[in-house]
């Protein structure tokens, strides 16, 4: 093993280090010519990476990940302190900052506040930092752009629903769905690809809307029935290969077939 011992005392510092040498005049070409926007997508797939090793319960693929993301942290901070914007130690201290602003009932003393009571602190004061930012005063403001599209349907459904900008019950929500299916449908008719679109979307942030109101993660719920999906549609190729069927020539009843009996088997 190479011994990097030199680049620092800590392992922070070495990373620090390590990646101010990529960065530099004598580092790797393809290190040197990184921008945000070009280091951003692999920034957010680390992120979906560490998330698969906790789902499958790697504990060694889990710290080798986290280990990435923490590497895209110190890629990001490089730029930026070659830019004298910030640098690494700086997006420490904020952070430590932040966080002990947001737990006052742990780090100020006579603050015994209950679970519930700190929930609500919590949301109250992001209220209260996100007006005194820029451009960012709105309810809805800082529900990042970037995140997937379903994720991002269900904060801005809560941030709209803690100002009283919800439906009361259920069977409001319920009905939306079944208008939005019938606009979907009249959308079809007419060919017209971004009125389809349009209607699509309109569904889906329904269908989002009732998974919020039963307490259910959207995201998670469809990763459940993409795996599901991807099982029983595996059970199909099985058989196939067991007698010597191209998929191509099964006819769709017979694939619903099996379909129906990996069903039954889940």
């Amino acid at each position: 093993m190479t011994d990097i011992s030199f680049l620092g005392k800590t392992p922070l510092e070495r990373l620090i280090h390590l990646m101010a040498k990529l960065r530099s005049d004598a580092g790797c070409a393809w290190d040197k010519e990184q921008t945000f926007k070009t280091i951003a997508p692999y920034t957010i797939e680390e992120a979906y990476e560490v998330r698969e090793a906790i789902v499958t319960g790697d504990m060694d693929a889990l710290k080798e990940e986290l280990g990435d993301l923490m590497f895209q942290v110190i890629f990001h901070s490089q730029m930026a302190a070659e830019q004298e914007a910030f640098n690494v130690n700086d997006v420490c201290d904020a952070l430590a900052e932040k966080m002990v602003r947001r737990h006052p009932h742990v780090f100020v003393q006579g603050d015994d506040r209950s679970p519930e009571e700190q929930t609500i602190a919590w949301e109250t004061m992001k209220a209260h930092e996100r007006k005194t930012k820029p451009g960012k005063g709105g309810v809805l403001d800082d529900v990042a752009l970037a995140l997937p599209a379903l994720m991002r349907a269900e904060k801005l459904q809560k941030r709209a629903a803690r100002v009283g900008f919800d439906w009361p019950n259920l069977d409001g929500v319920l009905e939306k769905i079944s208008e939005e299916a019938k606009e979907v449908a009249a959308a079809a008719d007419t060919r017209d690809a971004d009125a389809i679109e349009d209607e699509i979307g309109d569904l889906l942030f329904a269908v989002t809307n009732l998974a919020r109101k039963l307490k259910v993660d959207p995201e998670k719920a469809l990763r459940r029935t993409n795996d599901k999906f991807t099982r029983r549609f595996h059970s199909i190729e099985v058989y196939a290969a067991r007698n010597n069927r191209p998929l191509e020539t099964m006819s769709l009843e017979e694939m619903e077939a099996q379909w129906q009996a990996a069903k039954k088997a889940d």
